[in-house]
C-alpha cells in the first residue's frame, strides 16, 4: 500500500505541476484549451485518490496530527507531494 501511496503521490505532484505551468498557461494566453480538458480529470483521480490514502495509510506510518494536515496540504501546493515524498513517505519502509 505504501508504494501505492508514493506512485499515486508522484502522479499528483506532475499532473498538478502540467496543469498550473503547461496547461492553465495556453488556455488563458493562447486560447488552447485541450490540454485542461485532457490533464484535468486525472489530475482530480490522482488528488482524489491521494487524501483517501493518507487516510488509509495513516495508522502505518504513524503520522501526528500535524504531519497529517502538512501532507494532505502538499496536494494543494506546487511542489508539495514532492517534499511530503522526501520528508515523511521515506522514513517507514
Amino acid at each position: 500500500m505504501k508504494n501505492i501511496f508514493r506512485i499515486i503521490s508522484y502522479l499528483e505532484g506532475i499532473s498538478f505541476l502540467l496543469l498550473l505551468f503547461i496547461a492553465v498557461p495556453l488556455k488563458y494566453f493562447g486560447n488552447n484549451d485541450i490540454l485542461v480538458k485532457s490533464l484535468g480529470m486525472p489530475h482530480g483521480v490522482f488528488f482524489i485518490a491521494y487524501v483517501l490514502l493518507a487516510f488509509f495509510i495513516r495508522p502505518e506510518y504513524q503520522w501526528k496530527n500535524k504531519a497529517f494536515i502538512i501532507i494532505l496540504l502538499a496536494s494543494v501546493i506546487p511542489f508539495g507531494t514532492f517534499y511530503a515524498d522526501k520528508k515523511y513517505f521515506v522514513k517507514v519502509k
